[in-house]
């Protein structure tokens, strides 16, 4: 059940750009880090120009900069995947979004199966049902 925050700044995305980006992050955490679809959220988030800054700095007004986190259960992943999935999503974003002129970030953030979970029920609690006779 990944969840995936993506902030942007400069040009502001239209509702068609949102969701093209929010299915082709989709398909990269089900292609590389094996995450089901189904369960995968992404929110995309377009930021402010005074958000942002670099060295302390604020960006050029409209330059383009962007970060992604993505949250998974700890120990679900290698590190070659996550590795991948980090590069594909870099190429992937600078793809759709076009290169940034500010240092661009891809986290994934792993998180204890007791630390999270959906719809009121931990990925421990998960786990231990599914895995009950």
């Amino acid at each position: 059940m990944p969840f995936i925050h993506l902030s942007l700044r400069g040009a502001q995305p239209n509702a068609t750009d949102v969701a093209h980006l929010q299915v082709a992050i989709t398909r990269l955490m089900a292609d590389i880090l094996r995450k089901k679809a189904e369960l995968t959220v992404v929110h995309v988030d377009a930021q402010a120009d005074a958000a942002w800054s670099v060295n302390g700095l604020p960006l050029a007004d409209g330059q383009l900069a962007w970060q992604m986190t993505a949250f998974i259960t700890a120990g679900t992943n290698t590190a070659e995947e996550k590795a991948s999935f980090i590069a594909h999503a870099h190429e992937t974003l600078q793809g759709m979004l076009g290169p940034s002129l500010a240092p661009t970030y891809i986290v994934v953030q792993e998180l204890a199966n007791t630390d999270w979970g959906y719809d009121g029920k931990t990925q421990a609690v998960r786990a231990q049902a599914a895995a009950a006779p």
